[in-house]
């Protein structure tokens, strides 16, 4: 490689990893005015927050097919390749990817080891302690990967430059400020996702109207671990969980692929008006409307019956996958806990 290629290399890298001065745009001086009109921020600090910021290409790519990495193939340069999949099959990939067995002895592990935290948090809150372990454990790993983004570059290229979401992240940068000033942060010093979520259970900064400071230190962290667990309670438990009532069931029904009613965690049925489909596993003692949830497998549909608790689980991330992916993790962690230890931790 000769000279010339190396220095422009050099130039090239130097200039991707850049600041790039936000305060010239247009967009971003009104949400300053903004900013220091309503919510009394100092025009001076807000100036100097946005006169570096790291411009977020990678996390712009996954809202902006424009910025997405370029790959070569047969010379040409395109977007990443999709996988080709098969026509069906997609509960089994996801299924693949979150519930395997070390994500379960993990989620023991997690639980045993802040068995008293839970405890209290379940008296106080009524959420399961398998439920809180599963978002956790799909959400940061257990708290092995939290973000490693700049929370406040990633919101701000997210915001202000062009993508589906802007608005809406637009809003979420508003409340990590305000969040920041209230607990009194660098908003600079905060990891999170590509898309700004924040700590063990991935809250955006909007979320945290739901946090909880549960350890008594006078700040709701999202990165601490008995204040994460009781936020997720909270969350669940402000989004209308109940008590002692189940999540979901598997059913039966007739044939393998099941088209004859909508599927999802929008629709709701009387058990009554369903014919022909029935609980797999025998009585289920749930007498309130259900969402019918279908996973779709390779050969097959796989058909359950959603309560209201199952709704609450999408009110955290709106996918029925994501919902069932927790409910069976939760499941699978109950059962590998109490057989390693002979009592649920609410029964110590």
């Amino acid at each position: 490689m000769n000279k010339l290629k190396i220095v422009l290399i050099i130039i090239l890298l130097t200039v991707s990893i850049q600041a790039k001065d936000y305060t010239q745009k247009k967009e971003v001086k009104s949400f300053i005015n903004m900013m220091v009109k309503k919510h009394h921020f100092k025009r001076s600090y807000l100036k100097k927050l946005f006169k570096t910021v790291k411009f977020q290409r990678g996390a712009l790519g996954m809202f902006n097919p424009k910025y997405r990495k370029k790959t070569k193939t047969n010379g040409k340069k395109t977007n990443r390749k999709k996988k080709r999949y098969s026509k069906h099959g997609s509960w089994d990939r996801y299924e693949k990817i979150l519930l395997g067995e070390t994500r379960v002895k993990k989620g023991v592990k997690y639980m045993r080891d802040y068995r008293t935290i839970f405890r209290k948090v379940h008296k106080k809150y009524g959420v399961p302690p398998e439920y809180i372990t599963a978002i956790i454990g799909i959400e940061s790993y257990y708290g092995y990967n939290r973000g490693k983004f700049p929370a406040f570059d990633v919101l701000t290229t997210l915001a202000f430059e062009k993508n589906r979401r802007s608005k809406y992240f637009k809003y979420e940068l508003k409340k990590f400020l305000l969040l920041s000033k209230k607990q009194k942060f660098n908003p600079k010093d905060v990891k999170s996702s590509y898309a700004g979520a924040i700590g063990l259970g991935q809250f955006m900064p909007s979320s945290y109207a739901y946090a909880v400071d549960f350890n008594k230190d006078g700040k709701k962290s999202m990165q601490t671990t008995s204040d994460a667990i009781a936020g997720i309670a909270n969350y669940f438990k402000k989004n209308g969980w109940r008590k002692g009532e189940p999540v979901a069931t598997r059913v039966s029904y007739t044939g393998s692929r099941y088209r004859k009613r909508k599927t999802g965690y929008l629709y709701k049925y009387s058990r009554a008006s369903l014919k022909g489909i029935e609980p797999k596993y025998g009585k289920w003692s749930y007498n309130g409307k259900v969402r019918l949830i279908k996973l779709d497998r390779y050969h097959y549909d796989e058909l359950w019956y959603g309560a209201k608790n199952f709704y609450v689980i999408t009110r955290y991330n709106h996918s029925s996958y994501y919902a069932m992916a927790i409910h069976q993790l939760a499941q699978k962690i109950k059962q590998a806990y109490k057989k390693q230890y002979g009592l649920m931790v609410i029964d110590l």
